[in-house]
């Protein structure tokens, strides 16, 4: 812990509030604003999340995180703000976690191209900064947690393929991927582009994804429905479950039936595995994401103490433009209907009550869960 940490706490409390107040305050906001897991702890770790269109973030890492910390590190405090999509909100959440006296920065960046500053700001006073989910690639970053995401990428493009047959070859799909600004994205799309175009697929429509917002990927849809017809594709590579969401939106408005049309999603969403239950869409992708909250946790403990990472939680090495980065990369898991019940219900991520609601419960039931 830096000597200065206490002046600085002493200083700029009410900066912190402030700054972290522009995502709202308290945990029951809609846009998952600042706050302490703990008050008067030693060390401070802060956690600053990118958006809440993906419902994960506010559901899971958020509260994984949190209790983690809190079962490592009694007495540590949490300072949580969410960016809501907006850069330049980041960075001044991360400005006042910095002017706090935060002990390290776990980040998941909405913009990596612009994280510079907060990484500068972050080496100048000595934090760590441990970049969550989206690798920041351009700056000198302590460590990276997050899954294999061109693994993951290639494993939805297979499901794809997989759904489509042994006559996949040459059959039109649309590629739905995700924001531009977000790595991640790229890797879906470069491991999705892999299984699928090793199987030889035609890849009739493909769009980037601002955002990764549902409603964009609606409108995208229906471009290409008007462009292809509604009998001019065979299945749809949606990168995540939100835009999957939008997707089957248009199809259903154009009076395409989504049971005939396999559509992939990623991040394991219960709207996306209501509507695999009941044929809307064909797979998710199953993100072990308390594994990786408790992760990141763990590595934020221990970079807060200034203390090496426990043995066995650094996997990996990322090489990256500025750095080779300790990482941990946890592997995805394909959700279909056959294996719900063994995956996202056996290891306790969502409840059957959870899923099966009343407008459900019939494939609840037709699929042995309930």
């Amino acid at each position: 812990m830096r000597t200065t940490k206490h002046a600085q706490h002493a200083v700029a409390g009410i900066a912190l509030i402030a700054a972290l107040g522009l995502a709202g305050c308290g945990g029951d906001d809609d846009e998952g604003g600042g706050g302490s897991a703990s008050e008067g702890g030693a060390e401070r770790i802060a956690l600053l999340l990118p958006e809440t269109k993906t419902t994960r973030y506010e559901a899971h890492d958020r509260p994984d995180f949190e209790a983690k910390v809190k079962a490592l590190c009694p007495d540590c405090t949490v300072d949580y703000a969410n960016a809501t999509q907006d850069a330049t909100k980041q960075q001044t959440q991360a400005e006042a976690a910095l002017t706090n006296g935060a002990d390290v920065l776990v980040l998941d960046a909405v913009d990596v191209g612009s994280v510079g500053p907060i990484v500068s700001q972050a080496r100048q006073r000595k934090v760590p900064v441990i970049a969550y989910d989206r690798l920041i690639s351009d700056q000198p970053i302590d460590f990276y947690v997050s899954f294999d995401n061109v693994r993951q990428g290639r494993l939805q493009g297979r499901s794809l393929v997989d759904r489509l047959g042994s006559s996949a070859k040459g059959k039109p799909v649309v590629m739905i991927n995700g924001a531009p600004t977000d790595p991640s994205a790229g890797d879906y799309k470069q491991g999705a582009h892999q299984a699928l175009d090793r199987a030889g697929v035609d890849i009739a429509r493909e769009y980037d994804t601002p955002d990764w917002s549902p409603d964009k990927a609606q409108r995208q849809m229906e471009q290409a429905i008007t462009a292809l017809g509604k009998g001019g594709f065979a299945g749809v590579y949606s990168a995540n479950d939100g835009m999957a969401g939008g997707a089957i939106a248009a199809m259903k408005s154009a009076g395409v039936d989504p049971a005939r049309i396999p559509v992939t999603g990623g991040d394991g969403e219960i709207a996306a595995l209501q509507r695999i239950l009941t044929g809307e869409q064909y797979s998710t992708i199953y993100l072990t994401i308390k594994k990786q909250a408790e992760t990141a946790a763990t590595l934020a403990v221990a970079a807060a103490r200034g203390e090496k990472p426990p043995a066995g939680l650094v996997t990996t090495t990322v090489k990256t433009e500025a750095a080779s980065v300790p990482s941990s990369l946890l592997t995805p898991v394909v959700v279909t209907k056959d294996n719900i019940a063994s995956t996202v219900i056996k290891d306790g991520f969502y409840t059957p009550e959870e899923i099966c609601t009343k407008a459900v419960a019939d494939a609840c039931e037709a699929a042995g869960i309930g």
